[in-house]
C-alpha cells in the first residue's frame, strides 16, 4: 500500500493496524496537507445496509467541530477500497503516555476537560462514541487532545442491529475474533451484557479512562474476557487514593459518578462533568485539596470485608462497645488499667485482623510448594502465577482447592487469584526470579537455571 495513490492521496507510512483495518500517513496532492488514511478491511463493509449506517453516522461525525476532536474530512472508494480520511493528528495516544509515565495529576485533568467536553458537543449533536479508551485518544505534541474514530463503532453492528453491544459481547465470549481486547474493559455494563447504550454508555467509558489517566491502572480486570465483563457489570472499583497517594476526593467523586452501574445514576451531560473537573483541577493548582471523610474511609474498609470478616467485626465491635461502655458507667470506679488493656487487646486484633491476607498467603505458598509438580511460586497483586512441570487434572484440582480455601478464610480485601503456567522457556523462568515478588523456587530448579546462566556464560 505503501507508495500508492489513492485517489488524491499518497500513501507515505503505516500508522497501525486494528481491527477494523489499517491506518496510514499520506499526503492529500490537492492541498498539499498531511492526513491520516483509515483504510477499511473489505468484509467490514461488505454488507450494504451495514456499510449504509455507516457512512451516514460518519458523515453525521464529520460535522461536529471541536478543537478535542479529531475531524473526518470524507469517505472515499478506490477500486474496491473504501477508506476515510481524517485529520493527521502528530503526537502519542493516552495509552503510550500511561505507560512512559508521562502523565502527571495536573495533565490527567486537563485531558480529561478537554475530552469531556468533546464528548459532550458530539451527544449535542446526537451522535454516540461507544469506544471511548486510551488508545482512542491522542495527545498531540503541543499538549491537545484528539478523540479518534468517531462514528467507527457502528460498523460492528450487523444488518438489523442498531447497537454494536450485543455483537460485540457474542464474538467476544464466543471466539474473542475480530475484536480488539483493549475494547473490552471500557464496556459500559449495559455494553458487557449486550443491552442496548447511549451517551450514558460513553460516560462511563470516559470514567474508565480517567480512572486509568489519574492512577495509571484500569478499574476492571480479570483473568479472562468473561471474568472482566463480570466485574464491569457487577464490582465495584478501588479507590484511586489506594493506588496513589495524594488524590484529591473531589476527583473520586466524579470518577464514581461516572462509573455508576446503573445509566441513570451516572452524570447525564458530561458538561456537568466538565464543570466539576474544572474544580478539582484548581484545587490541584491551589494545593488545597479536601481529604477523604471519615465515614468514607469506614465505608470502603467495610465494603472490603468478607461475610467471616464481617462477623468477626460485629462480634469484636460489640465486645469493645460492651467494655466501653461498662467502664463509662463505673462512676468513681472507673479503672483505667483496665481501660489500657481493652485498648492494647483491640490493638492486638485489629492488626491480627488486618494483616491476616499476608498470613493466608505465607499459609498458601507453603502449601503449594509441597506439591512436587511445583517449580516456581510468584506473587504480584494479589496473584499467584505457579510454574508446574508434568501437572494432571489432579494438580489443578489441587490448586483450585487449596485457594478457595485460603480466600474462605479471608477477613477483608479482594480474594486471591491464581494462574498456573507450564511448559515455560528458561528465559521466560529467568525474567521471572529477576522480578520482585518470587515466593518459592524447588532446589532442583534453581540447580537448572545456575547451570544454564553458567554454560551461557561460557
Amino acid at each position: 500500500m505503501i507508495g500508492q495513490t489513492l485517489k488524491n492521496y499518497r500513501v507515505e507510512e503505516l500508522l497501525g493496524r486494528g481491527g477494523m483495518g489499517e491506518v496510514y500517513r499520506a499526503l492529500d496532492t490537492r492541498l498539499g496537507r498531511p492526513v491520516a488514511l483509515k483504510v477499511l478491511r473489505p468484509e467490514v463493509v461488505q454488507d450494504p445496509d451495514r456499510r449504509r449506517r455507516f457512512i451516514q453516522e460518519a458523515r453525521a461525525a464529520s460535522a461536529v467541530n471541536h478543537p478535542a476532536i479529531a475531524q473526518i474530512y470524507e469517505i472515499e472508494e478506490s477500486e474496491a477500497t473504501t477508506f476515510i480520511s481524517m485529520e493527521y493528528v502528530d503526537g502519542s495516544t493516552v495509552r503510550k503516555l500511561i505507560e512512559r509515565q508521562e502523565l502527571d495529576l495536573a495533565s490527567a485533568l486537563e485531558v480529561g476537560i478537554q475530552v469531556a467536553d468533546g464528548l459532550a458537543r458530539a451527544h449535542e449533536a446526537g451522535i454516540v462514541h461507544r469506544d471511548i479508551k486510551s488508545d482512542n485518544v491522542m495527545v498531540t505534541r503541543d499538549g491537545h487532545p484528539k478523540i479518534l474514530d468517531f462514528g467507527l463503532a457502528k460498523l460492528l453492528a450487523p444488518e438489523g442491529e442498531s447497537d454494536p453491544s450485543a455483537s460485540r459481547l457474542e464474538t467476544v465470549t464466543r471466539t474473542q475474533a475480530g475484536v480488539i481486547l483493549g475494547t473490552i474493559h471500557y464496556m459500559s455494563p449495559e455494553q458487557a451484557r449486550g443491552l442496548p447504550t447511549d451517551r450514558r454508555s460513553d460516560v462511563f467509558s470516559f470514567g474508565v479512562l480517567l480512572y486509568e489517566m489519574v492512577s495509571g491502572s484500569l478499574p476492571f480486570k480479570g483473568a479472562s474476557v468473561l471474568d472482566t465483563l463480570h466485574a464491569i457489570a457487577y464490582q465495584e472499583t478501588r479507590p484511586i487514593s489506594a493506588l496513589k497517594a495524594n488524590m484529591p476526593y473531589s476527583l473520586q467523586k466524579v470518577i464514581d459518578r461516572c462509573l455508576q452501574k446503573k445509566p441513570e445514576e451516572r452524570y447525564p451531560d458530561l458538561r456537568e462533568a466538565v464543570s466539576d473537573l474544572k474544580k478539582v483541577k484548581r484545587e490541584v493548582e491551589s494545593g488545597v485539596t479536601g481529604g477523604v471523610p471519615l465515614l468514607e474511609r469506614l465505608r470502603f474498609w467495610f465494603g472490603g470485608l468478607t461475610p467471616k470478616g464481617m462477623i468477626w467485626a460485629a462480634v469484636a465491635g460489640a465486645v469493645a462497645g460492651g467494655l466501653f461502655f461498662s467502664w463509662l458507667l463505673g462512676g468513681g470506679r472507673r479503672d483505667w488499667g483496665s481501660l489500657l488493656l481493652v485498648a492494647l487487646g483491640a490493638a492486638f486484633i485489629f492488626r491480627r485482623f488486618r494483616n491476616r491476607g499476608q498470613r493466608e498467603a505465607r499459609k498458601l505458598v507453603k502449601r503449594i510448594s509441597a506439591m512436587k509438580e511445583v517449580r516456581l511460586i510468584t506473587l504480584h497483586k494479589g496473584q499467584f502465577t505457579v510454574v508446574v512441570e508434568k501437572p494432571t487434572a489432579k494438580t489443578y484440582l489441587r490448586l483450585n482447592a487449596l485457594l478457595n480455601a485460603s480466600n474462605e478464610r479471608l477477613y477483608h480485601g479482594d480474594p486471591m487469584t491464581l494462574v498456573v503456567k507450564e511448559g515455560m522457556e528458561e528465559e521466560e523462568v529467568r525474567k521471572m526470579l529477576s522480578s520482585p515478588g518470587v515466593q518459592f523456587l524447588r532446589e532442583d530448579a534453581k540447580r537448572s537455571v545456575r547451570l544454564k546462566a553458567a554454560g551461557t556464560r561460557s
